[in-house]
């Protein structure tokens, strides 16, 4: 009898010690698994950065900044956004959920919503208040975004332990990166105010961190001269400073530096001048570190991430254009900006503890007018005489003149009840339509919806007009014009097209987990997200159509 008692004994001895070591396993691989993900990811979109920018002024970069991401990250220098158009609303939301316009449904900034009749812009949702400022600037939120984004995903799979914080001087830039799950979305709103502010979609209040920033008077510091870093004549990868291609600022005569802001900005929207200078990216910079602070990001093994948007490069290429010296200046401030932040992520995450990218939102087009003038085939649309033109062809062929009901970002939406009352068939309107605008000067190319919604492209401008066609929010018809030719004012420059000029950017990866290299094989705008999530061990969005990038991967 004492024998088995013994052996009995013995037996829940050795499964103890069995149950206690399988738990100790079980908790040592939970503390790897934690260990081998980044305590923060940072994801940088530069608002307008063509691909040629790093390799233009890549001589006059500091150590730090882009070149540090090149010298010890991955560099694809092949990659691409697939899809038109190229704006800065599509092309936030297609970085972080990992799909095109098709899927995550923010076809434009603004378009024309065919059920309430009216524009609509991506980030606006008056069902929500402003958070921070009297003003309405702040009624913004991700509901017109339909799909998650790795941010989301990234929440869900700790429980909503890991924080997401999306940052930018856009409220679209902030807001559609973070996702629908985020801690909080902060924008910039200028005017008299000069505020980093929210919505109440995030929350009821501002933290105390961003009201202490707000008051700190951080944003009147900038109201300074803007000179340029280094002497100007050595700004030798740029066109020259006075010329016939930019627009400048109200209130000076010449589009040349210096700028002296403090004169300048009660003519230019009082704080909103900062936007259009190379300040403001030092200001996002200021506030982004304040975030890390503030929201103790990257402090314990569940990762978090930063929606990082640097929006001012975009409001100086599309008032300078891309030649510019104000563009070369923004450039080498901003590296110097991307130093500090990681600089200060090293002192605060830990060296080698976090992951960045770094991408844009789209390029940008040479300004035409300066193109024209070095004979590469360039211009300016004639809207009005299309107008003109095509409202008379609608009345001689239909006997209608309101069978229109819009006309946005290259798009025609067609009066659908019209059409009934008056017993046309839509798809013989469209196929009318199409064959009529191919004959006007400057059109490149022109499809009907019925064509994006039943055929399949595999390559080409055709491919990309598809993969940024929403079959519920897209228009009638969609047209392209020539390469080159932008309705755009005759200075500065813009963006839009599926051309490389605004397609091709960059993609740099830098990190714990990021292996060194480069490649020329082809990525896309949609690979970042599946990439990351991969990374992470989490879902990837729900409707990404991108492929992790293996070969980035450590």
């Amino acid at each position: 009898m004492k024998r088995h008692l013994t052996l009995l004994v013995l037996l829940a001895i050795t499964i103890s010690c069995k149950a206690q070591h399988e738990i100790t396993e079980i908790e040592t691989q939970y503390e790897h698994d934690l260990t081998s993900r980044p305590k923060l990811v940072v994801g940088i979109v530069v608002d307008q950065m063509r691909y040629d920018y790093l390799t233009r002024f890549y001589n006059r970069f500091r150590e730090g900044g882009f070149k540090r991401m090149i010298n010890e990250g991955f560099n694809c220098k092949n990659n691409h956004f697939n899809y038109i158009p190229t704006k800065t609303g599509p092309g936030h939301a297609s970085v972080y959920t990992g799909t095109t316009p098709k899927y995550h449904g923010i076809i434009a900034n603004d378009w024309y919503d065919k059920d309430a009749k009216q524009m609509v812009y991506c980030a606006g949702d008056d069902s929500v208040e402003s958070v921070g400022t009297i003003s309405s600037s702040g009624k913004m939120s991700p509901q017109r975004m339909l799909t998650t984004s790795f941010a989301d995903e990234n929440r869900l799979f700790t429980q909503m332990r890991g924080k997401t914080i999306g940052i930018s001087m856009k409220d679209r830039g902030a807001i559609l990166p973070a996702g629908h799950t985020a801690n909080g979305a902060y924008w910039f709103h200028g005017k008299n105010e000069g505020k980093w502010i929210s919505s109440t979609f995030y929350m009821n209040d501002l933290p105390q961190w961003v009201k202490d920033f707000n008051n700190s008077n951080v944003a009147q510091s900038y109201f300074k001269v803007w000179n340029t870093l280094y002497d100007i004549n050595t700004y030798v990868e740029s066109g020259s400073d006075l010329n016939n291609f930019e627009g400048g600022f109200k209130g000076k005569e010449t589009a040349t530096f210096p700028y002296d802001l403090a004169a300048l900005k009660d003519s230019n929207g009082g704080f909103d001048i900062l936007k259009a200078t190379a300040y403001g990216n030092d200001l996002t910079t200021d506030f982004a570190l304040a975030a890390i602070d503030g929201e103790q990001l990257g402090k314990d093994n569940i990762t978090d991430v930063l929606a990082l948007s640097y929006s001012s490069t975009d409001y100086v290429g599309h008032n300078f254009g891309v030649n510019s010296k104000e563009v070369q200046d923004t450039y080498l401030r901003l590296d110097k900006d991307l130093e500090r932040l990681f600089n200060h992520l090293d002192a605060t995450v830990g060296k080698g503890e976090y992951t960045v990218f770094l991408t844009a939102d789209h390029g940008a087009v040479d300004v035409p007018s300066y193109l024209q003038s070095v004979k590469i085939p360039a211009g300016y649309l004639n809207n009005s005489k299309t107008k003109a033109d095509f409202n008379e062809f609608m009345t001689a062929t239909f006997g209608a003149s309101d069978l229109v009901e819009n006309v946005s970002n290259d798009q025609i939406f067609l009066n659908r009840e019209k059409l009934k009352t008056l017993d046309l068939d839509l798809d013989d309107v469209q196929e009318a339509i199409v064959d009529e605008l191919i004959t006007y000067e400057n059109v490149y190319k022109v499809y009907s919806s019925k064509t994006m919604s039943t055929m399949s492209f595999d390559s080409g401008v055709e491919q990309l007009l598809q993969k940024g066609y929403n079959q519920r929010r897209s228009g009638d018809i969609l047209v392209v014009p020539n390469p080159a030719h932008i309705s755009y004012s005759k200075t500065g420059s813009t963006h839009g097209s599926g051309l490389n000029y605004d397609t091709h950017v960059p993609l740099l990866f830098f990190g714990k987990g990021i292996k060194h290299g480069e490649t020329f094989q082809k990525t896309v705008i949609p690979d970042i997200a599946p990439t990351i999530s991969a990374f992470l061990g989490i879902s990837f969005p729900n409707g990404a159509t991108g492929q992790p990038l293996g070969f980035v991967l450590d």
